[in-house]
């Protein structure tokens, strides 16, 4: 786990694929064609944490919907990518414009599309219930499956390599 902190130690930026990360994986599409995605409120809460100690978070998805815009709007993320299935070029205009090299970069996936970017970051993390190819490429695995709080865990996780998860916890108290 040290080797990982370690990695943790040096990310500038997390970016998050959405479903099956984000979210369980499931889409719900109502009778008049509304797609509806379930967030877990916790992921929600650790994403705003981690910015706050000035981490970067973006979102790099195949699909697009207003559903996701709504809620990276919610939650002030501003690097938002939707409709982007081959994701690696948007990758890396990203760190372009941000100054930042792949080693300061996590990436979030949970199935193949999402390989190409974790096989060039710092720290690639699969969500526990990622596919099984996915697994074998991630440095770390969350202890949680996607939508069920796996954002959260690696908020703390980047936090806690750099040192300032205790102080984002005391801030509540």
């Amino acid at each position: 786990m040290q080797d990982i902190l370690e990695k943790a130690k040096k990310i500038k930026l997390v970016i998050f694929d959405v479903d099956g990360v984000l979210t369980d994986g499931r889409i719900i599409i109502g009778d008049d064609g509304q797609e509806y995605k379930s967030f877990h409120t916790r992921d929600g809460h650790g994403m705003k944490l981690l910015q706050l100690t000035g981490v970067e978070i973006a979102i790099i998805s195949g699909r697009s919907t207003k559903t996701v815009e709504h809620r990276m709007n919610s939650l002030g993320i501003n690097h938002v990518f939707q409709g982007k299935r081959v994701k690696l070029p948007v990758f890396e205009q990203l760190i372009a414009e941000l100054n930042l090299q792949p080693e300061e970069c996590a990436f979030v996936g949970d199935d193949w599309v999402d390989l190409s970017i974790m096989s060039r970051v710092g720290l690639a993390i699969a969500v526990q219930d990622a596919d099984s190819v996915v697994k074998k490429h991630a440095h770390w695995i969350t202890p949680s499956n996607g939508g069920h709080g796996a954002a959260r865990e690696v908020c703390e996780l980047i936090m806690e390599g750099q040192g300032n998860l205790q102080d984002q916890i005391e801030r509540h108290f």
